[in-house]
Formats: C-alpha cells, sequence, structure tokens
C-alpha cells in the first residue's frame, strides 16, 4: 500500500513539478527558492498521504500546499511583510516595489507561469550548459542524476551547474516574465535552441555507447508541445515540434536488434510510427500558415517531411530537398546546412556535385573536429571509386567521433573500402 502511495507521489510530482516551480516563482521572484519550496510541498506529502491516503485531486494538493509555503516565507521576512503592509496603503508603492499581490498570485493562470519559466530557464546570461541543465530539471522533472547520466558528466558537475545558474539569475535580478518585442525574439530562439539541443543529444549521442537516447528525445517532444500549448502563435515552435516529431518517427528503424546504427537509406520504413509523422505533418502545417517565409526549424521540418512522404529510400525526392537546403542556406547559413546539402546535391545529382561542395568545407575552422565533414566525404569518394581516398577519411572520421557505436561504422566502412564482402555485409 505504502509502495503505491509512493509511487503516485513520484507520478504526480514528475507531472505538476513544473507548474509548481512556475507558480510559486511568481510568489516569491526567486527560481532557487520556488525550487526548494515545491520540493517542500512534496516532502509534506511523502509525510502525509500514506498516513492519509491520496487525496481526491493530488496535484491541486500539491500547489496549495507549495503556494502556502511561499506565502509563509514572505510572511516570515520582516522586510517583505513592512513592504506589503505599505503596499496596502499606498498604491503609487506598490509600482515601485513590485510586491506581489499575494492573492493575485494565487488565482493566476498556471499557463503564464509556466511560459515564464520556461523564459527565464532560458535566459541569455546563463550559459548554453545552465540553460539545458535548468531546463531539464524545472521543466522536464529529471534529476541531477538523469541529466547526469544523460550527457555524460558527474553529478557534481551538473549540480553546480544548476545551483551557479540561480545564483546567476537571482544576483542578475532576471524578471520571472515573457519578454516582449527583439527581446522575445531573441530568447524564443534561444528557448528553441535548448530544446532542439536536446532532442539532437538523444537522437544522435556525440559520445558514449548507445548511438540513440530515446528518453532525452521524448523529453524534449515533450517540453516542444508545452511551449507549443503556451506560445500557439509562434510559427517556429510548432515548426520545431514538426520537426522533432517526424525525426523521431524513425526510432523503431534507427538501429537493428543488436543495438548497431542503420543508416536512413537502408532503414526498413515499415517501422516508422505513422502517428508521429502524421502529427509532425500537422504541425508543419500549422507553422506554415503562421508565418511567410518559413524559418529555420519550419524548414528543416519540411525537408524532413520529404523523407516521411517517401514510400522507400528510393521514392525520395532529392531535388526538392535540395532545393529545400538551398533556400535554407540562404535564409540561415552555416557549415552544416552546407554539408547536409551536399548529401542532397549528391543524391540528386551525383556524388561529384555532392563533393564539390564538401570540398569547400574542409578549411572551414568550425568543421575541423566535425566528425560528419570526413564521414561524408568518404562516401562521396567511395562512390566515386576513389577507395584509397575513402578508406582515409572513414578512418579520419572514426578518430573524431566520440561515440563508440558510430566509431564501429565507420570502421566497418573503411573495412569495406578493400574488401567487398564487408561493404556487402555493412550495407546488408
Amino acid at each position: 500500500m505504502a509502495t503505491d502511495i509512493h509511487r503516485t507521489i513520484d507520478t504526480v510530482w514528475r507531472m505538476e513539478q513544473p507548474k509548481l516551480i512556475a507558480s510559486v516563482t511568481r510568489i516569491v521572484r526567486d527560481v532557487g527558492l520556488a525550487e526548494e519550496l515545491a520540493q517542500d510541498a512534496l516532502v509534506t506529502a511523502l509525510q502525509q498521504w500514506p498516513k492519509s491516503g491520496v487525496p481526491d485531486k493530488p496535484a491541486a494538493w500539491l500547489m496549495t500546499t507549495a503556494k502556502n509555503r511561499a506565502i509563509d516565507h514572505i510572511r516570515r521576512n520582516k522586510l517583505l511583510q513592512r513592504k506589503h503592509e505599505e503596499i496596502g496603503r499606498d498604491l503609487e508603492i506598490d509600482q515601485k516595489l513590485n510586491v506581489p499581490d499575494l492573492d493575485e498570485a494565487l488565482d493566476d493562470d498556471v499557463g503564464d507561469d509556466l511560459l515564464r519559466l520556461v523564459f527565464t530557464s532560458c535566459h541569455p546570461v546563463l550559459s548554453m550548459e545552465a540553460r539545458v541543465a535548468m531546463t531539464l530539471r524545472m521543466l522536464g522533472g529529471l534529476t541531477t542524476e538523469e541529466i547526469a547520466r544523460a550527457f555524460l558528466v558527474t553529478e557534481p558537475t551538473v549540480a553546480q551547474r544548476i545551483v551557479r545558474a540561480k545564483r546567476t539569475l537571482a544576483d542578475a535580478k532576471v524578471p520571472f516574465e515573457v519578454p516582449r518585442g527583439a527581446e522575445r525574439e531573441a530568447r524564443v530562439s534561444s528557448v528553441l535552441q535548448v530544446v532542439y539541443l536536446i532532442f539532437n543529444e538523444g537522437y544522435s549521442a556525440t559520445a558514449g555507447e548507445d548511438w540513440i537516447r530515446p528518453q532525452l528525445c521524448q523529453d524534449a517532444i515533450r517540453l516542444g508541445r508545452v511551449l507549443a500549448g503556451l506560445a500557439p502563435d509562434e510559427a517556429e515552435v510548432h515548426g520545431l515540434v514538426a520537426l522533432m516529431e517526424i525525426q523521431a518517427s524513425r526510432f523503431g528503424a534507427r538501429t537493428d536488434a543488436k543495438g548497431e546504427p542503420v543508416l536512413l537509406m537502408d532503414q526498413n520504413r515499415a517501422r516508422w510510427d505513422q502517428l508521429l509523422i502524421r502529427r509532425g505533418l500537422a504541425a508543419l502545417e500549422k507553422a506554415e500558415s503562421l508565418a511567410a517565409p518559413r524559418g529555420s526549424y519550419t524548414m528543416q521540418a519540411a525537408i524532413a517531411a520529404c523523407h516521411a512522404r517517401a514510400r522507400t529510400a528510393a521514392q525520395t525526392d532529392w531535388v526538392a530537398i535540395a532545393a529545400l537546403y538551398q533556400e535554407l542556406a540562404e535564409r540561415a547559413p552555416s557549415p552544416i546546412v552546407d554539408l547536409n546539402r551536399a548529401v542532397a546535391l549528391s543524391m540528386a545529382y551525383g556524388p561529384a556535385e555532392g563533393l564539390a561542395l564538401a570540398d569547400t568545407l574542409v578549411g572551414e575552422p568550425s568543421m575541423k573536429a566535425y566528425h560528419l565533414l570526413p564521414s561524408v566525404r568518404a562516401d562521396f569518394l567511395q562512390k566515386l571509386g576513389r577507395l584509397d581516398e575513402a578508406h582515409a577519411e572513414y578512418e579520419r572520421a572514426a578518430s573524431l567521433t566520440k561515440n563508440a557505436r558510430e566509431r564501429d561504422l565507420l570502421l566497418a566502412r573503411a573495412a569495406a573500402c578493400h574488401d567487398p564482402d564487408t561493404e556487402q555485409q555493412t550495407n546488408g
């Protein structure tokens, strides 16, 4: 019985933690303190529910308890109490002091609070590592241990990042609000960047033994859907959701029974998740209806949709994909976009076209340690029959990647350049 109650508490906490922290932050104006007060409510539940039973509305119970803790904290603070009394006598002082009205704080919309928490967690005053850790902790509900395991760092490292992030936000007096105008636009970009970084780490792990980490992708998609519900008129939010859902639809086909990688052109598309594809296409349609010209996430989703609509690899419209990458390169130029465009050009017009573009990236400083550049060049060279060069590029790529599964795949492809039997085994 006690085990079942603790399991219930854990489930409710994971679901409601972001809302609790967001609502309490609006009252106390401090994300770190809000997390502590929300956890106080959790501790109270762990103490009381095994004795009294689970309340009829456990989420509401936790919310009320957490808010009561926040109000008690404010009342215990003599300075804030004095300011609160002054507010009651003078509305003008209220505006100057910016002390929250407690009755209003109890009744405000939780959805607005969550949106504020999203923007606070991804404030540009924080490093990208801190933004990711804060987002996963505050909004994803992950523990420090889970975040550390996901990104292959130690627990103390993650804990330190979160502590420093809270201190930085407090020291910088970052307001708990949704910014407006140009600041909001810049912050939306930061939020989406964080969510997509989390997704990409799950979709293609940069290091470790696992090729993919589906749980991280699920966390990112859930965050994206929450954000889409909170900001329904932001086109790029829907574009990112579309991109993540369409890409995630391939998970069932991205590895074989042994966990080894299966590349896109070799995947069994019958194993792609059609529900996720339909959801992704709907989100793409929504994004395209909200903005013209399309943003970068929406364009990447349109590219992913070309793959999703092709029943077989041979039916893929590579000419359309190459054109989309050209458009993306014009609007959001980057060496990574050009490398992807090189692959599309190779598939649409032949490996020589792809190699010509890829060769222009060899001297790019940001690509010096990027393993996919020699990997892609190796593929083009292999198709052109330049096997010695391809072998060397595959080995260079293998030396640069930190992912064990990917390294094995690249070394197998290097061997395939000089051994037809290996090539048949690798590609089959």
